[in-house]
């Protein structure tokens, strides 16, 4: 491992800032940042990746820096690319820039090209290095680093009751738990996902829309080509087709998945695909695989907004990787609806875990970020 400088520092975690402008709009890429700094120490360039199939951050900050790059060293928050997709590798485009050295924070985590990019930056002569404010970029692209080393999405499993753990009456009156402020968090949340999963049961209850409504968002979330908000993928839970083409989340245009275990024969619109899926030993969809699926369709990140049947059978499933609860300032009572719906559990032992990761009030509800510990 290098030893780095504070310059060193200064210059990554401006990187990493840059990276983070594109948190709504990079989908399914990575979020990367770069700087580039000239022998003398000054910033001649930054970028950051903006959209899929655009330039990466890497050659935004060439432009910018232009001349000035010759000789200087690029601190970047993720391996330059080696292969040819959308654009051409990064590697090349530092490499014919004149770039004399180049600090990653991370390696690329697909296994298929990581270090590939460091070792052509190597055989040019220019030097590198790596490791330098990894753990910031890890969490940066903790969804897009899941699916490349498992296969599979990062999973946050958004929740709302009140202080006694209820979220709906017994009639099922729901609306609203929270405040105005923590509905407009989760609109960030919505917005930053690749997708958002529900189930049918919550479909029906509450015919909801589940998309990102822009005048509930403070800062820009729109793509740069089109200035549209955009849209998550909505995937419902249906193992037994009880989505109708009635129902508003299929008719808004947006891209729907119904998982199910046979084809919904209702008149959906082009917007609508579903997707058969497996059975679990009670009958419904497995869940597992179907994140999988989701995985293999370039899903980075699932939002969870769903029943206490869902939101329990994932959690049974040790599927979450991230739960974000708040809480309102009030009681419900013993005979309103609970949170999760879990098997009996008969020993402490069995009990889910939980490890905080944020306390911190939104409003006048708080906001809980934990981690499950599964055994």
């Amino acid at each position: 491992m290098s030893s780095f400088s504070v310059q060193d520092y200064r210059m990554m975690n401006l990187a990493l800032q840059q990276a983070a402008q594109g948190a709504y709009t990079t989908s399914p890429n990575p979020m990367v940042g770069c700087v580039i700094v000239s022998p003398a120490g000054d910033i001649v360039g930054q970028g950051w990746h903006q959209q899929a199939g655009t330039p990466h951050a890497e050659v935004h900050a060439l432009q910018q820096a232009g001349e000035k790059a010759t000789g200087a060293t690029a601190y970047v928050t993720l391996e330059p690319c080696s292969h040819y997709g959308r654009t051409p590798p990064c590697a090349n485009a530092l490499i014919k820039a004149g770039i004399k050295k180049v600090i990653c924070a991370m390696v690329d985590p697909n296994p298929q090209v990581s270090g590939r990019g460091l070792e052509l930056l190597a055989a040019a002569g220019i030097e590198t290095a790596y490791g330098l404010l990894e753990p910031q970029a890890l969490e940066l692209n903790r969804g897009f680093v899941k699916r490349m080393q498992q296969g599979k999405p990062f999973v946050t499993l958004k929740m709302a009751a009140s202080v006694d753990g209820k979220t709906a009456l017994q009639n099922g009156q729901s609306q609203w738990i929270t405040g105005p402020a923590a509905r407009q968090d989760v609109q960030h949340y919505r917005a930053r996902y690749c997708a958002i999963l529900t189930g049918s049961g919550t479909v029906l209850a509450d015919d909801p829309l589940l998309n990102v409504r822009l005048e509930d968002i403070s800062q820009p979330v729109t793509y740069l080509d089109s200035g549209k908000v955009r849209q998550p993928l909505r995937v419902i839970v249906d193992s037994d087709n009880k989505v109708s083409s009635q129902h508003r989340i299929v008719n808004q245009g947006d891209a729907v998945l119904l998982a199910n275990k046979t084809r919904n024969s209702q008149p959906f619109g082009d917007n609508v695909s579903q997707w058969q899926g497996p059975e679990n030993l009670l009958g419904k969809i497995d869940l597992d695989v179907l994140l999988s699926h989701l995985g293999q369709s370039d899903i980075n990140s699932v939002w969870v907004e769903a029943g206490a049947g869902l939101a329990g059978a994932l959690l049974e499933a040790k599927l979450v990787d991230e739960i974000i609860l708040y809480i309102a300032p009030k009681i419900m009572g013993d005979k309103s609806r609970n949170l999760l719906n879990l098997p009996l559990f008969e020993r402490m032992q069995q009990a889910i875990e939980l490890q905080w990761q944020d306390v911190r009030q939104v409003g006048d509800d708080l906001k809980i970020v934990a981690k499950p510990i599964y055994q």
